[in-house]
């Protein structure tokens, strides 16, 4: 058997939990055109937000793209955070998160936010904002509004963690249009 094989066969192997059938996952590890794929799920449409967090008197926020509905009832939010930020910290800690609206335009704003907390400090610093009344978390004044959520699941798997956040408050600032990441020319994802 050449080298190669075996290689991939481990490779798979270590892939085969996400599927029953080994040969499967071999075949979709094998061809999987990694171009392709970097390209295609840079087209997923994303609107941009400013995620709240809280742990404690300690508070965050960071630009958040990776965000849907996912339930009428209960309302439901799914939020992606990275497992190794200071923010998944705070949300795990505290299970409880905040979405500000970025309207299209705000794109400053949101640029504010992609730093790590342990390179900038304070990015609320000369930012507006306010606590929200069912979380405590912070909201970002100058938006379209927000939601608040508390968590009530999570998926660990991959770089990201998915928190699925039951929506228990929310309210709007203002009329608007949503930022949308396609209309930044920014990526964030592949």
């Amino acid at each position: 058997m050449p080298r190669w094989f075996s290689t991939l066969r481990a490779r798979t192997e270590a892939r085969s939990l996400y599927y029953t059938d080994p040969i499967d996952a071999f075949y979709r590890y094998a061809v999987l055109d990694e171009q392709a794929k970097k390209t295609l799920l840079r087209k997923i449409p994303h609107g941009l937000y400013i995620c709240g967090v809280k742990d404690g008197d300690d508070l965050n926020g960071f630009t958040a793209s990776w965000v849907m509905q996912a339930s009428f009832q209960p309302p439901l939010v799914v939020n992606c955070v990275k497992n190794d930020s200071t923010s998944h910290a705070m949300v795990k800690a505290s299970g409880v998160f905040a979405l500000s609206f970025l309207e299209a335009g705000q794109k400053d704003l949101a640029q504010n936010f992609f730093k790590p907390l342990r390179r900038v400090g304070n990015k609320f610093e000369d930012i507006e904002f306010y606590l929200g009344p069912e979380t405590g978390c912070p909201v970002i004044k100058d938006t379209l509004g927000y939601v608040e959520c508390r968590v009530v699941g999570a998926v660990e798997h991959g770089d990201h963690t998915v928190f699925v956040g039951e929506v228990v408050g929310a309210a709007i600032h203002r009329e608007g249009e949503p930022l949308l990441l396609e209309s930044t020319g920014w990526n964030y994802g592949g």
